[in-house]
């Protein structure tokens, strides 16, 4: 059979196309050769790809640098014989890794959902019958029948098509259906402009049509996204890019300070067990063991605050990236608009009427430009309003609250337009009922209807394109509803006037007509009487303009891309502040404008640019990987098939829960419930919070560890007894990580959050400032955790008690800083002191859980620790706030507190 390498099929005429495939557009293909292309071209399905097995995702799990230093964790607890603390360690390990493999294996959905999409029952003619088969048959050649309602399922050059419309928003982002025909297109045509071909997955929404199959499975339009959302890079996130760092030089340190201490205490002769006993106590103190469970419930509350801003995170690291976000990629329709039209001006020969309210509920008002209500009488703007209502096949629905559209969404919007008049449907249909009707095509550019009227006469009302109807009216309408001359210059200056703000601008007329007169095509020609314009657009989400302000104000950058018209497009991101009144050059661009960049020059133009209107998936999916290759973290919103390759290779893809498909939703990480590009900005906060309360966690934590490592190595340059022992290091690290430590992942979002400007991606975990603070308190509690060891052995006190001392020195140090904390810039007084109540019971109960440590014999048992008098109390109290209060000092005059927040 005849190959068409380059699948130009829209640019060749139907005889070719026919002929180029063997087919038949009267009998189909026989049997006999229906099989053998099935056998040669395979199923008409979408490629499985082959996966690594559910036993490789689960070992990929654990490599990860933080993961040897845990299971390292393990492994010395074990050796020690601290089976408890080994079996929570080992414990946190596990669950990491289970968690990372649901979720791994849920990304793989999003192909699943895809495949799914062109699983239908097709119609196709073969050896001259018409027969029902599963699309997966469906071969190259085949003869495909269609009509509204119907999904298409393979790629189809049209043969016949009648009144023909289809919804093709999944694959290219138009928001209205497109209408088709079987004209030749031009070779260069954009996959949104080929009327002539029907692609697999999308929908019929009117008409009817016959056409030949030319691509199939793979080779289909949704065939090649498919591959793109295959080849799409799934990044790792910018926390768990920074923690595999931190964890790596973590492991370095710790095994390098490991060595240090044994060497000095073999060169210090001291005994090699006790030695080795000794750097086995260092790495144990120097692990971070709930650096983990803190990461994973911090993100995990994150989720669920997201949850109730109505953002569900699917993938856990999202919430932090979401927080890192410099860059949003969003789609207009639905995201930044309503995805319901709107007529917003109704324009007759006596004035311009402005319309409230947005969406398909009946709810608003039309006013004059004063301000005044419009007029009811039987003017122009009555009916042309009611030529909107009665010559229209769309109606309304409400379900749950929701109001819909059954039909096209240009004349449903007319629909409400009416109503907000009280003109409603039902009512006009009773007062006008419909004789005869003329339907909408593109070579007619109107349609008709005719009614009886309650005064015995009939009346025939059209709506349509705006030259047609401005060039078969004779007469206007005045407002007393008498007739008068047309000034047609007035009404298409007022048209291009419209236009010109982005709406969609669609003309109505009528024609008195007697009471036995039929509906007569040639009749309308100059007989015409015009009666007004109805202006209409997808409006703006009522919150949409401030999120985007407040993107701005914290440093993101906004840009729109859609597969939407240009015009549309700049219309919507003038009124939302994405452009200035006057765009200046390169602030927007197009697809065409995309394909004749050179790849090198393609960053800087993204960069400059915020809205790209009429783009393809690829240029989508090489939109987002230009801004990453700026240095960007990206967030790709989107709700459609032809978002989902931008939505897998975006850094954190956001896909729209109402009107998304279910392959979007598979494809990213963050579904939104509203649909509202408000949620993204406020997911976006949260994302910033829980970042701030990792790092709050970290700048906590990290000087315990340092400081039990310093305390052991001091002991062996000393030759001294050690001040705590191995397992001490673990009681504290443990319960100060659960009782303590985790309470800060329930901190609120400070004030001002959103008007700081986003982190810096290249920016390390371990920051300057970071590491002096750690260094700082840390440095702190080596000192006063020797001093009292020392103090205690010096008045009298053994070991154990001068042990029990020292622990507790330590965790009462690091309840008094987690105060400090919970701001690494404010004072924690100015936070309120109980607008986190689980740090005050965390406090409570690590309190509790040191008097069973120091009193109870048991634990006197198992962690060789003493009871301690009062006095040793207030030693421990004392030195406490003199820690505090360097810290203080630090935050408020020191250079480096200042810039840890």
């Amino acid at each position: 059979m005849p190959e068409n390498p380059e699948g130009d099929h829209h640019a060749l005429a139907v005889h070719e196309v026919v002929l180029l495939l063997g087919a038949d557009t009267e009998h189909g293909l026989t049997d006999e050769e229906a099989a053998a292309r099935l056998t040669r071209y395979g199923p008409n399905v979408l490629p499985t790809a082959a996966g690594g097995g559910a036993l490789r995702r689960l070992l990929r799990q654990f490599h990860n640098p933080l993961i040897y230093v845990l299971v390292a964790a393990g492994v010395v607890t074990l050796l020690l014989a601290e089976y408890v603390d080994s079996a929570v360690i080992f414990g946190v390990v596990l669950v990491n890794a289970v968690v990372g493999f649901l979720q791994e294996s849920r990304a793989e959905a999003a192909l699943d959902a895809l495949r799914a999409m062109v699983r239908t029952q097709a119609r196709v003619v073969r050896a001259g019958r018409q027969r029902q088969v599963p699309s997966d048959v469906v071969v190259p050649g085949d003869l495909v029948l269609m009509e509204a309602g119907e999904k298409v399922p393979a790629d189809l050059r049209l043969v016949r098509a009648a009144e023909l419309r289809a919804d093709e928003s999944a694959l290219t982002g138009e928001s209205l259906p497109v209408r088709k025909d079987e004209l030749v297109v031009p070779v260069e045509t954009p996959v949104a402009d080929r009327r002539n071909l029907l692609y697999s997955g999308t929908l019929l929404t009117g008409g009817t049509a016959v056409g030949v199959a030319v691509a199939t499975g793979a080779e289909t339009e949704l065939g090649r996204i498919h591959r793109l959302v295959g080849g799409a890079q799934v990044l790792d996130t910018p926390l768990t890019v920074k923690l595999a760092k931190f964890s790596r030089l973590l492991t370095v340190a710790i095994l390098f300070l490991a060595a240090v201490t044994f060497a000095i205490g073999v060169v210090r002769g001291q005994d090699a067990g006790e030695t080795f006993t000794a750097a086995v106590a260092l790495a144990v103190g120097a692990i971070p063991e709930g650096l983990p469970a803190a990461v994973t419930i911090t993100l995990a509350i994150g989720v669920s605050r997201m949850a109730r801003r109505r953002a569900v995170i699917r993938r856990l690291p999202a919430v932090e990236t979401l927080g890192s976000t410099t860059v949003i990629c969003t789609d207009k329709t639905g995201t930044l608009t309503e995805n319901q039209m709107t007529v917003q001006v109704l324009w007759t020969p006596q004035g311009r009427y402005e319309v409230s309210g947005a969406g398909y509920a009946p709810t608003g008002e039309i006013r004059d430009c004063a301000g005044g209500p419009a007029p009811t009488g039987e003017g122009a703007l009555r009916w042309s309003l009611l030529a909107g209502v009665a010559c229209n096949d769309a109606r309304l629905d409400e379900q749950d609250g929701r109001w819909a559209v059954l039909g096209d969404p240009t004349e449903g919007a007319m629909l409400v337009a009416g109503a907000k008049v009280g003109l409603h449907a039902y009512e006009v249909a009773a007062e006008l009922p419909r004789v005869a009707a003329v339907p909408f095509t593109s070579e007619r550019q109107f349609m008709a209807t005719l009614h009886d009227r309650p005064d015995g006469g009939r009346v025939v009302l059209v709506k349509g394109a705006v030259e047609r109807l401005v060039e078969w009216s004779s007469s206007t309408l005045r407002s007393d509803g008498s007739t008068g001359p047309l000034d047609a210059p007035a009404v298409l200056a007022a048209a291009h006037e419209l236009a010109a703000e982005g709406l969609r601008v669609l003309a109505t007329a009528m024609r008195p007509v007697g009471p036995t007169d039929a509906l007569v095509e040639e009749e309308l020609a100059g007989n015409l009487v015009f009666t007004g314009l109805h202006a209409m657009l997808d409006p703006p989400r009522a919150a949409a303009a401030a999120a985007v302000e407040s993107c701005h104000r914290a440093g993101i950058e906004v840009k729109m891309i859609t597969g939407d018209h240009l015009a549309t497009a700049s219309s919507i991101a003038r009124r939302l502040g994405l452009l200035r009144a006057a765009p200046g050059p390169g602030d927007v661009l197009t697809g065409a404008d995309l394909m004749a960049l050179p790849a090198e020059e393609l960053p800087a133009v993204v960069r400059q640019a915020s809205v790209f209107a009429r783009v393809s998936p690829e240029q989508k999916l090489r939109l987002v990987e230009a801004l990453q290759a700026d240095g960007q973290v990206v967030a790709m919103t989107g709700d459609g098939v032809n978002d989902a390759p931008a939505l897998r290779q975006a850094n954190i893809g956001v896909a729209m829960g109402r009107s998304g498909t279910e392959v979007a939703k598979e494809a990213a990480d963050v579904v939104l419930t509203d649909d509202d590009f408000a949620t993204i900005e406020s997911a976006v906060a949260e994302g910033r919070g829980v970042f701030a309360n990792l790092t709050k966690f970290i700048t906590w934590t990290l000087p315990t560890n340092a400081a039990e490592g310093l305390v052991i190595l001091v002991a062996i340059v000393l030759g001294s007894a050690l001040p705590i022992l191995p397992s001490q290091i673990l009681w504290i690290n443990m319960t100060t990580a659960v009782f303590l430590g985790l309470t800060l992942a329930f901190e609120p979002k400070e004030p001002g959050i959103m008007d700081r400007p986003p982190r810096d991606p290249g920016q390390s975990l371990l920051t300057v400032a970071l590491v002096v603070r750690v260094l700082l308190v840390s440095a702190l509690l080596v000192v006063g955790a020797w001093w009292l060891f020392e103090w205690e052995l010096s008045g009298g006190a053994d070991l154990a008690q001068a042990r029990t001392a020292a622990v507790n020195l330590f965790v009462t140090v690091m309840a008094f800083y987690l105060f400090s904390c919970r701001s690494l810039t404010r004072s924690p007084w100015r936070l309120g002191l109980f607008s986190n109540r689980w740090l005050i019971v965390g406090v409570l109960v690590q309190a509790l859980s040191q008097l069973a440590l120091t009193y109870l014999p048991v634990m006197n048992d198992l962690f060789r620790t003493a009871p301690i008098g009062g006095q040793t109390w207030l030693r421990i109290l004392g030195i406490a706030v003199v820690v505090s209060a360097i810290v203080a000092l630090d935050k408020r005059f020191g250079r480096f507190g200042r810039r840890l927040g």
